[in-house]
Parts: structure tokens; C-alpha cells; sequence
């Protein structure tokens, strides 16, 4: 997501945060997550952002809509950008969303797909295994390849011809997904179609950056500082510099 965004708007600072001590947020009740996620928006808040993107699905699914009504500044959300990707992407109308507990449980995608789509055949599983598996760096080998098969089992007989990828750890997975899916289902990620959504309100509002300016983007975390950067080096390709722990209780 982060990713995708620095590349459609090289221009912009991101400001990052990542909840790594309370991750995963998919098992964790929607009182917890709403919590969680407005300790969050509200040290986001104290840096005077212009935007703000809730780049966790299971925290989209249950806070966006309170989120967006809030807030004065434009919220943008990852499941709708995704859904509306997926339903370009099929020929078969049939889609298949894999996610956090929380965010299958929720619905999400399958109400926004059919918002959209009312036609569309949905199936949808939840993959506990996979964030931790992220999390601990593991993107490929035997243990993931073992890890990921195993848990989409119960799609192996689904004729859906589109996944969606229903969580923002899971690109990391994409190959060995991909791998399992075979080259006739098209995988689908929401960090490019939201980067659109978030690029097209910037400058739909006049709030972009067009000058020369080299951004310098912030990193946060809840939890360790060496083990985010390792990773978020990993995922976005970069150097992401000093990574700065925030301590919850000042949140």
C-alpha cells in the first residue's frame, strides 16, 4: 500500500504507523480493533496530516464509515478500492476473498462487491496462519509454500476466477499464492486501485503537491524498532531510515 502510493505520489510524505505489538488485529473484537485503531488516528492526528488511508482491512471493516463522519480531512479505505478491482478483473463473476477472522467475519468485501455487483458469487475464507507468518519475514520456501496450500484448501474446488487479497500482509505471500492459484485466477491487492483513489482526491482537492519537493517519509511503530525495519525494508524495497517506537500508554 505504502508502496504503491510513494509511487503514484513521489511527491507526498507518508507518515506511517504500524500496530506490530497488538498485530494481528483479525482475532481481536471489533471493540478492541475500533479502540486500537483511533489510538492510531489520533497520534496521526498530532503530525497535521491532510489525508488518511486505514491501510488495515479488518480495521477498515469496522471503523471506516465512523472514521470518515469524524474526521475533517479525507478518509480512504481499502476494501472498496479492492472490490471495485476485482469485479473489473473477472469474466466469470465469481470472486473469492481471502482475510484476517475479522474481516471475512465482517462481510466487508462480500457487501461491497454486491453494493456494486449484486450478481457477484462470493466465496470467501478466512487464513489465520498468514500474518504471523509475514510478520516473521517468512515470504517463501518450503514452510510457507507447506503454510499457504494447506490453509486454502477449502478453495481448491470453488471455480472463482479472481482472489482477492483481503489483507495488506498478504502481497508479501503473492507468489506462493500464486503458485496455488495456477495462471488462469488473476490476484488482486488493493494498494494499487487505492493509490488511485488516494491520488485522485489530492489533486481533486487541490491538495497535492506539484513542485519540486523531496518528501521525507516517518515511520512508527508500536513494537520493536529493528524487527519493523527489517521488514518494512523488505516490503517496500527501500531503506526506510530511523524507525521510532510510539509508547501506547502516551497515545
Amino acid at each position: 500500500m505504502a508502496k504503491e502510493i510513494m509511487r503514484q505520489l513521489p511527491k507526498e510524505e507518508i507518515i506511517y504507523v504500524g500496530d506490530s505489538k497488538r498485530c494481528p488485529y483479525g482475532p481481536r473484537s471489533q471493540e478492541e480493533v475500533r479502540t486500537f485503531t483511533w489510538q492510531m488516528i489520533q497520534y496521526l492526528q498530532s503530525k497535521n496530516i491532510k489525508m488518511l488511508v486505514i491501510a488495515c482491512n479488518t480495521a477498515a471493516a469496522v471503523v471506516l464509515e465512523e472514521v470518515k463522519r469524524a474526521l475533517d480531512i479525507p478518509v480512504v479505505g481499502v476494501i472498496y478500492p479492492g472490490a471495485s478491482s476485482a469485479l473489473k478483473a473477472t469474466k466469470k463473476e465469481h470472486i473469492a476473498v481471502i482475510g484476517t477472522s475479522g474481516t471475512i467475519a465482517s462481510k466487508a468485501y462480500t457487501k461491497a462487491l454486491k453494493n456494486i455487483n449484486s450478481k457477484v458469487q462470493v466465496d470467501s475464507l478466512a487464513c489465520p496462519p498468514f500474518v504471523p507468518l509475514v510478520e516473521q519475514g517468512i515470504f517463501a520456501g518450503d514452510e510457507a509454500k507447506q503454510i499457504v496450500h494447506h490453509t486454502l484448501q477449502p478453495l481448491n474446488a470453488r471455480e472463482f476466477d479472481t482472489l482477492i487479497l483481503g489483507c495488506t500482509h498478504y502481497p508479501l505471500l503473492a507468489p506462493v499464492i500464486k503458485e496455488w492459484a495456477g495462471t488462469s485466477i488473476t490476484l488482486i491487492s488493493s494498494g494499487e486501485e487505492t493509490a488511485r483513489e488516494v491520488s485522485g482526491l489530492l489533486y481533486h482537492g487541490e491538495t497535492a503537491y506539484t513542485d519540486e519537493r523531496i518528501p521525507t517519509h516517518a515511520f512508527y511503530t508500536t513494537g520493536e524498532e529493528e524487527l519493523f525495519k527489517r521488514l518494512a525494508d523488505q516490503w517496500l524495497e527501500m531503506d526506510v531510515g530511523h524507525v521510532q517506537t510510539i509508547t501506547i500508554d502516551k497515545l
